[in-house]
């Protein structure tokens, strides 16, 4: 069995892959989502990541669709407290930003319709700087004290911000962030190295990170002259007109090929040796897609090989 990860300094445990929940209602219908899922605990994972705005994107939707997915397949399988459920509150349709007043009806929507009494982990999607760090943290350690919310956490700030944020904190005894969802991947490093992963580190915070394969593009499945079937095709092929991009594809199919192994799962593996990192986020749509993501954890990269893809993804 895959070893949990300790999740910074809060009491969660979490398996070393965090399951997407985006496509959740978006590229893949209930029936496929509930496969999903059941496959990746079936596996041993038990971190789900998804937020109050998935998919709100597409035309019908009304944003939650992945959280009401997720909701259903948790009261179906009588599992809810054997997995750790991360939802994200700022950017829902009908509960745009992070006033105290948002934090706290956001939060009782996404228990609505994850049909549970708690979440175990809440991040704010996107920082709102014109909020200050003061009323968002009150908000949420009020949240944590209701047993709403087990644990508190980050995505998309800047360094100052998620400092100011951890200081307020400490000087009130409020609930404090366990953990940061920052962009990072083989190609692209400086989107978290830096101040943000220097925090993380001083403060105590796990990484979760997301876009962990550039948007499929570290599967491997791009290359010159292909023609990819995805809704993110676009933006993950514009990867192969770098330079960088040409190298740590190279370097990833040398790993690869040593190992056995698929590029993703590689890539994944890099990902999570690195400093802080407890557990990359990628999603599957589809069964065939799983395997791949969930062998993360049985892969362990020798010094050496971590050393050659550190060195081809440089310039990111």
């Amino acid at each position: 069995m895959t070893s949990l990860r300790k999740l910074g300094s809060s009491g969660l445990e979490v398996f070393p892959l965090s399951l997407g929940g985006n496509v959740f209602g978006w590229t893949a219908d209930e029936a496929q989502s509930f496969a999903v899922l059941d496959a990746y605990t079936a596996a041993g994972g038990n971190f789900i990541d998804t937020a109050d705005s998935y998919s709100a994107w597409i035309e019908g939707n009304q944003g939650g669709e992945s959280e009401t997915i997720i909701g259903k397949w948790a009261k179906a399988r009588g599992n809810r407290s054997d997995v750790v459920i991360a939802t994200k509150v700022s950017q829902h349709p009908d509960y745009q930003g992070l006033t105290a007043a948002n934090i706290k009806a956001a939060a009782d929507a996404s228990l609505r319709r994850l049909d549970t009494d708690y979440i175990d982990l809440y991040y704010t999607h996107f920082d709102k700087p014109e909020v200050p760090v003061e009323e968002i943290i009150t908000a949420l350690d009020e949240l944590v004290k209701a047993g709403k919310v087990r644990a508190i956490a980050a995505s998309n700030i800047s360094p100052e911000r998620l400092q100011a944020s951890l200081d307020f904190s400490d000087r009130e005894g409020f609930a404090r962030y366990v953990a940061l969802q920052p962009h990072y991947n083989l190609v692209s490093r400086s989107t978290y190295e830096g101040a943000l992963q220097a925090i993380a580190s001083r403060e105590g915070l796990a990484a979760v990170p997301y876009f962990s394969l550039a948007m499929g593009f570290l599967t491997g499945k791009y290359r010159p002259g292909t023609t990819v079937d995805s809704a993110r095709a676009q933006g993950a092929g514009a990867y192969l007109e770098k330079e960088q991009g040409v190298r740590v594809l190279a370097a990833l199919d040398e790993v690869a090929e040593a190992h056995g192994a698929e590029l993703a799962t590689v890539a994944l593996a890099w990902l999570a040796a690195q400093p802080t990192v407890a557990a990359p986020i990628a999603s599957a749509r589809t069964l065939e897609q799983l395997p791949a993501l969930v062998a993360v954890g049985e892969l362990t990269l020798t010094e050496e090989e971590l050393a050659k893809l550190t060195q081809a993804s440089q310039g990111s």
